[in-house]
């Protein structure tokens, strides 16, 4: 590839606190919604005993690992990294008055010992995780008073760790709570529009005043919002279908809308009216939603098809249920491969926002198995991040301002929507398997030398796609 990518362009990977951290109830952390979705269970509240296991309380312990994890980071080139910080470490019910100070010094250790090595920490303040207190006690995001809690803990961070995080996030794909909403929103699945958009509205004046609170403690610091970049496609070009395309896009892209507009799209109007749902919206929200984000982040991994007349196959997934498309291979997992996609999104996002972009998830969950000398040859993967960094490296050029990309898990982590070890994403191996048994070494994927080298040459050498 002739194109090299921006000197300033932020190389690294991305993760979550519940998939990676492990020591679910360590130095004083309370339960989050994520230790109550152990197996198969995404999006749903399982009850939990003294004693159950969930495959997240392990993880790949990172919480005691994370030095030599931060290392393999360096080495690999990274000059950012996203991570979570955990809400039930710093609050463990979520509505106490004063933090849990051994969870604050945690991160204390993590920031520090990014800073050592140069790399920039990307933070996301929540991210498919909530302290459960908060869920059952409180209905999740359905009550107001979550407002309140939310801002306290993200000034208690901002404050903490100003001087060495400049890069934030409100909340991980705020749009998956429309699929998913006990895990985006602590809203138990199968409750009404009016239960869902309410509690989804108090997430956003959550966000506005995160935003609000970054701008007046860290005037120095951006902070974004999150989408799933889930875009569907029409599947003929029948203008029903074209219609129906940008009806549900539209869905996921309202959520942008407001967090970089500062106020609620005039096409949800129509859309709450035919739902019946009618939202509590105070004079002071619509004050709170003027304050808007610097940039927008969001994960990209597949696209799908709607049509109104035809029959689509759907992709039945945990989080998403998309139509397929005849003109795209799938992963292991089924979910379908569009490099070009990530383009098209890129564009779209910029021409509606002019805000500048950050890639923060891309990735491929796939079945790695060691060869007979150990080694971990993932050619498919380093096919897909190819393909799809060669589509930035031409929206960069197409005049689209990217930030940065983060692929999503540069090491093994557990899987979010199957709780699973066995569907991995890393350029680094993690020794366990989906019971959670193994020693956790740490080793390096083929893929892990063709990023260190992508990164080194500044994209210079990526290679067009293959057919």
């Amino acid at each position: 590839m002739s194109f090299r990518f921006p000197n300033d362009f932020l190389w690294g990977g991305a993760t979550a606190a519940n998939q990676i951290e492990g020591a679910h109830t360590i130095d004083g952390k309370g339960l989050s919604t994520s230790d109550v979705q152990p197996f198969g269970s995404f999006g749903e509240l399982k009850s939990r005993k003294e004693g159950d296991f969930n495959i997240k309380d392990i993880a790949i312990d990172f919480y005691h690992r994370y030095p030599q994890d931060i290392a393999l980071f360096a080495e690999l080139g990274f000059t950012c990294f996203r991570l979570s910080i955990a809400w039930s470490r710093i609050f463990p019910k979520g509505d106490e008055q004063e933090p849990n100070e051994l969870g604050l010094a945690y991160y204390d250790k993590i920031f520090n010992e990014l800073e050592k090595y140069g790399i920039v920490p990307i933070v996301t303040l929540s991210h498919y995780e909530m302290p459960l207190y908060l869920a059952e006690q409180y209905q999740g995001w359905k009550s107001r008073e979550l407002i309140g809690f939310f801002e306290r803990y993200a000034r208690t961070v901002f404050a903490r760790y100003g001087n060495s995080v400049k890069h934030w996030l409100t909340f991980n794909e705020i749009n998956i709570s429309l699929h998913e909403p006990f895990t985006g929103a602590g809203i138990p699945r199968g409750s009404d529009a009016q239960s869902l958009y309410q509690g989804m509205h108090h997430q956003l004046v959550a966000s506005a005043k995160a935003v609000k609170a970054c701008h007046e403690l860290l005037p120095d610091a951006k902070i974004g919002n999150m989408m799933l970049g889930a875009i569907q496609y029409p599947y003929t070009c029948h203008p029903d279908d074209i219609f129906a395309a940008m009806q549900e896009n539209r869905d996921w892209l309202f959520f942008g809308d407001v967090q970089c507009r500062g106020y609620y799209p005039s096409y949800m109007a129509r859309k709450f009216k035919e739902l019946g749902v009618k939202l509590d919206i105070s004079e002071a929200d619509k004050e709170t939603l003027k304050e808007t984000v610097d940039f927008v982040s969001f994960s990209y991994y597949m696209t799908g098809c709607v049509s109104t007349h035809q029959e689509v196959e759907i992709l039945d997934k945990k989080a998403l249920k998309m139509g397929s498309n005849p003109y795209l291979k799938t992963t292991d997992w089924g979910w379908q491969i569009d490099p070009k996609g990530l383009r098209i999104v890129l564009n779209l996002l910029y021409d509606r926002y002019q805000k500048p972009l950050f890639i923060v998830e891309n990735g491929l969950g796939a079945v790695d198995k060691p060869n007979e000398k150990g080694e971990i040859e993932d050619d498919y993967r380093i096919a897909y991040l190819n393909d799809h960094l060669y589509q930035v490296g031409e929206a960069l050029q197409d005049g689209v301002e990217v930030m940065g990309y983060t692929c999503w898990g540069p090491i093994d982590l557990v899987s979010a929507s199957t709780a699973q070890m066995s569907k991995r994403y890393g350029l680094i191996y993690v020794d366990s398997d989906d019971q959670g048994k193994g020693s956790l070494v740490r080793k390096r994927k083929k893929s892990f030398y063709w990023y260190q080298d992508l990164i080194k040459s500044q994209g210079e050498n990526l290679t067009p796609p293959s057919a």
